[in-house]
């Protein structure tokens, strides 16, 4: 390390978060794949999905034809304490999912509205959406598909006080072949158990071939401003483990995951919220994605499809699915399938960033507030880090010493920058000075920090928390601006107690740092910020004891 150069940390840094910033402008301003570029792309590549390239007779997907995206159904309600799904009689499509306890991010009267798709329906309010959930039988010859008109048990089922599930059955029959689903919804519950009954009244036997697919376009993809979040189809099997699905990687027909499995499901994830289709275990299935061609925006799917056992003539069968429609809760996650709670999006730290959301819950189960939880994990963190804050702070303060030596050197070399660095290096040898050593203990704790701010930032328990005063919802900006402003202030602060870098460009740089990061902070979440002003804040104390009460008082002149 003796040729390490904290200006060097300070490019890096700089760079990075230049390179952060421009990344996501682009994937929040970037125009979405318009269906009719996928389809050319797809066509002129030749290129075909996992599923369609292992498609046989046994395992081919649902047709996806441009028509029809528009439901001609009647829209059946199904609803509970928390959750609120139209479900059209056309197919039994799931066309609209309100979930009843998350608010909208832009109007506190409306419900968070995950499926939204185009219908009659009145309480669809965009008409070109896409987004669903479907199912049916893939044999072509039987005809019970998304696009069959069922016929409906009852028009609407709404839970009462009293009731612990509430349920809808829809009907078809078409060549002897009769199919029914049944969608019930328990208490408290955003899970769906989706039965499908299949009795054959016809003279010949047949293997039903059972699909569960999501499709959603690119017309909203998420409710996150400035930062971007993943938002797309997911697929998870114990050999692959969770891999994304990114909507421009099939519209190229470049996907990458295990299309054959007995485990696993697949699901539309977005910030905060997700949407999942699961089968049961040890059940062969095939996992499939693919381009709908709609208008305006290109809508894609993912499914996976299962055949059942073969059904004699007068016979039946049965399968029983679950659909997921709600929040990344991941307890709740991780009690419905193996690696479901993965949908919660931690990047490349989630090893740390779990145990980290785990304590978070922890303490705020004894505090009961999200805000205040924050304060005290950050508090917590920073005192379990003191040691290692001790020696960087020791190391900064013995630079700030040498300060004025530094000075003399500057002068006595003038612009001969090799002669300057080699003296340099000699007085940090002289007072046993190592120049990485304020750098070193922080990068040590830099892993943890970057996990919390991706637990603050993914967390649904952040969404619509209100921490005190003026800011009511921790996971949208300060609408006054008060924690951005202060965050800049006490980043000034721990600036100009930090030792003035000799390089003046260098020191310029350090001093525009806290106006760069604070205007970003103007369009994070409040909850984010108010963990870095709390940091700051504490990092000052830490700074204001060690130099008090710690280091070794400078000897008088």
């Amino acid at each position: 390390m003796k040729n390490f150069s904290p200006r060097t940390l300070l490019w890096l840094v700089f760079a990075g978060s230049l390179l952060l910033l421009w990344n996501n402008w682009q994937l929040q301003h970037m125009p979405a794949p318009t269906a009719s570029t996928a389809a050319v792309e797809s066509k002129t590549s030749g290129a075909v999905t996992p599923a369609s390239a292992s498609s046989t007779s046994s395992d081919a997907k649902p047709s996806n034809s441009a028509e029809g995206f528009q439901l001609k159904g009647q829209a059946l309600l199904l609803e509970n304490d928390v959750l609120r799904l139209k479900i059209n009689t056309e197919g039994g499509v799931v066309q609209l999912a309100q979930l009843k306890q998350f608010k909208n991010n832009h109007d506190d009267s409306l419900n968070t509205v995950l499926f939204n798709s185009a219908s009659s329906d009145p309480e669809v309010k965009n008409p070109n959406q896409v987004y669903f959930a479907r199912s049916g039988l893939a044999n072509a010859e039987l005809g019970l598909n998304h696009k069959t008109i069922f016929t409906a048990s009852a028009p609407e089922s709404v839970m009462k006080d009293g009731q612990d599930a509430v349920s809808i059955t829809l009907t078809a029959q078409n060549n002897g072949v009769t199919l029914r689903k049944i969608y019930t919804l328990k208490r408290g519950s955003y899970l769906v158990d989706v039965k499908h009954e299949i009795d054959n009244a016809s003279a010949n036997a047949f293997v039903p071939r059972l699909y569960l697919d999501l499709a959603r376009d690119t017309s909203d993809i998420g409710d996150s401003r400035f930062y971007v979040t993943y938002t797309g189809p997911v697929v998870y099997n114990e050999e692959n483990k969770f891999k994304k699905v990114p909507f421009a990687d099939i519209a190229k027909g470049k996907v990458d995951y295990t299309t054959k499995a007995d485990n696993g499901w697949v699901g539309m994830v977005q910030h905060y919220f997700v949407s999942a289709w699961v089968m049961p275990e040890k059940v062969e299935r095939t996992f499939y994605t693919d381009t709908i061609q709609s208008r305006p925006f290109a809508a894609y799917n993912v499914g996976e499809i299962t055949s059942l056992p073969e059904v004699a003539p007068a016979g039946q069968t049965s399968f029983d699915a679950q659909l997921y429609v709600g929040p990344q809760d991941q307890k709740t996650l991780a009690a419905i399938a193996p690696g479901l709670e993965l949908t919660v999006d931690y990047g490349w730290l989630t090893i740390i960033a779990k145990p980290v959301h785990w304590f978070m819950g922890f303490l705020h189960a004894f505090i009961g507030n999200w805000g205040w939880t924050i304060i005290a994990l950050t508090i917590l963190m920073k005192l379990a880090f003191f040691p290692l804050t001790a020696a960087s702070y020791k190391s900064m303060a013995k630079m700030k010493a040498l300060a004025p030596k530094l000075k003399v050197l500057q002068e006595q070399y003038g612009e001969d920058r090799m002669k300057l660095n080699q003296a340099t290096m000699e007085l940090y040898k002289a007072e046993k000075v190592n120049p990485a050593g304020g750098c070193l203990p922080m990068l040590v704790q830099m892993p943890i920090f970057i996990a919390l701010f991706y637990v603050l930032q993914a967390a649904v328990e952040m969404r619509g928390a209100p921490w005190m005063g003026w800011i009511k919802d921790l996971s949208v900006p300060d609408p006054l601006w008060i924690l951005p402003v202060l965050y800049m202030i006490t980043m000034f602060i721990q600036t100009k107690l930090n030792p003035t870098p000799a390089d003046p460009m260098q020191a310029r740089m350090m001093l525009m740092m806290p106006l760069i990061f604070g205007v970003t902070f103007f369009f994070f979440p409040s909850g984010l910020v108010l963990y870095w002003v709390v940091s700051n804040i504490f990092s000052i104390a830490q700074q204001w004891y060690i130099t008090k009460h710690i280091m070794d008082p400078a000897p008088k002149p």
